[in-house]
């Protein structure tokens, strides 16, 4: 059993944290008399520190009782003299001791007592020696914590309820080909993801409970001739990190470094790629000339599948007339099956938002897609000139969330929240053109506002430049 932390011990520990002057002895409570620590104790009475532990009368101190984590909560903040509040947990309402601890939180020393998540406090529970030592160290600028950083956007739109085909659903992971990682942070290395993606197979993360970003020093690429169904679960704990300087994960069927398994790589089965419960950020192609676009995802051929997945801060070259898909880039799928996404969010605001020449989120040339109950944020197509590019421009600006350009392709977007794109050209929200006129768009229980389109748009559909045989828009929004 572990020893309790006497209240006495703790006020010991936590006169370290303040000044000396006006901690004097005084006399305030008439059962710590003989107490080891009673000078301690009536001092930091006397400075407020402590009330009491039998109010309205506050005559005892308890010394021997064990201190809860909301009593220590109201000793550190006037200990300390934290002022500021913040969001509070979930189970500190009716506490006395609420604003105490939402003080302490704001502050950056304490966390919670369920992690990962981090939405309680237990009030209640009674505080280690260990815990303890946390605290104050963190409270005293031992080794001081910042608050932790603002949530980022959860993957897919909660409110949505399109329904999802067997096929575009996650895949089953409870018995996986590969680990990587062995329970800890430091065991969760970019040169594992990289070794792993190359066996293919089922793949999944063990880095212990909290989240992780691993920062990747190379791109992870999946080879042809490996397992033909490739599945990387992050368990909704682990990012994958371009660093700003490469993109994270690269798939082409068609490249001979990566093993030719068929005479028609452009329209083979395998590998079948499944991306889910995972977070792509700050993945950078902008250096990648002969395979450009895919600032965090690259794919040809097989088949592609992203579930419960976000992408933030991905980069692609600024300019060019088809160069494109900051978060994710495809070309020539199996038999001209769509490309599934599905429950996953793509950028957030300021800094989150992917950005590239055409297609701020995803591009693509000659591919279906069908996106599900997702959600599309401030992503932007920032390129000059449009396609074919203008007369003394780089060209690109086109598709501020989605781009698709090709023949016989279809686009269906249900359930989905398209805000905030932007397109320098044409097309804030998506950009579609089918050159033989054969491909169709369909809009579905979805909702397109505020995607501005700089230089053209399809009359009588804000955000939306279409060229092909049918747009279809049904119970939704465009605005």
């Amino acid at each position: 059993m572990r020893r309790l932390l006497p209240l006495s011990l703790s006020l010991v520990l936590v006169l370290a944290a303040v000044p000396a002057s006006g901690l004097e002895p005084g006399g305030t409570f008439t059962d710590d008399n003989g107490s080891l620590h009673e000078p301690d104790i009536e001092a930091v009475a006397a400075a407020g520190i402590t009330r009491g532990c039998n109010p309205p009368e506050n005559t005892k101190y308890c010394p021997d009782d064990p201190v809860t984590r909301g009593q220590m909560a109201a000793f550190l903040v006037r200990a300390l003299d934290l002022t500021q509040t913040g969001p509070g947990f979930t189970d500190t309402t009716d506490s006395v001791f609420a604003t105490d601890i939402s003080r302490l939180a704001q502050a950056g020393i304490t966390r919670g007592c369920n992690p990962p998540q981090n939405t309680q406090y237990c009030p209640d529970d009674p505080v280690t020696r260990e815990q303890m030592a946390t605290f104050l160290r963190r409270g005293l600028g031992v080794d001081p914590i910042a608050p932790p950083p603002p949530a980022l956007p959860p993957p897919g739109n909660p409110a949505a309820t399109a329904p999802v085909p067997v096929e575009a659903r996650a895949e089953a992971t409870s018995d996986p080909d590969h680990v990587i990682g062995s329970g800890t942070p430091t065991s969760c290395t970019w040169q594992q993801v990289v070794d792993t993606v190359a066996l293919g197979g089922t793949i999944v993360f063990d880095c212990g409970p909290d989240p992780i970003t691993i920062t990747m020093g190379a791109t992870a690429r999946i080879f042809n001739d490996a397992d033909p169904d490739v599945v990387i679960d992050g368990g909704g704990l682990v990012s994958l990190s371009g660093g700003g300087e490469r993109r994270i994960l690269y798939m082409n069927t068609c490249d001979p470094d990566l093993v030719w398994t068929t005479p028609h790589c452009n329209d083979q089965d395998h590998p079948r790629l499944t991306l889910q419960n995972l977070t792509f950020v700050d993945g950078d192609s902008s250096s990648e000339t002969e395979y450009d676009g895919g600032g965090a995802v690259w794919v040809r051929g097989g088949r592609l599948k992203v579930v419960n997945s976000r992408f933030f801060s991905n980069r692609c070259a600024p300019t060019g007339p088809d160069v494109g898909g900051a978060a994710i880039r495809v070309f020539d799928q199996f038999q001209d099956r769509p490309v599934y996404v599905v429950n996953s969010t793509f950028g957030g605001p300021g800094d989150l938002a992917n950005v590239c020449s055409n297609g701020g989120a995803v591009s693509s040339i000659g591919v279906s897609w069908t996106i599900l109950n997702s959600v599309f944020t401030s992503n932007e197509a920032i390129g000059i000139g449009a396609n074919p590019a203008r007369a003394g421009t780089p060209g690109g600006g086109n598709g501020g969330a989605i781009y698709n350009d090709g023949n016989q392709m279809t686009l269906r977007v249900e359930g989905t929240i398209i805000e905030g794109n932007r397109a320098r050209e044409g097309g804030g929200a998506i950009f579609f053109v089918s050159n033989d006129r054969s491909g169709s768009a369909y809009v579905v229980d979805s909702t397109l506002i505020a995607n501005p389109s700089e230089g053209f748009e399809t009359a009588g559909y804000p955000g939306i430049f279409f060229l092909g045989r049918d747009l279809v828009v049904t119970g939704s929004t465009l605005d």
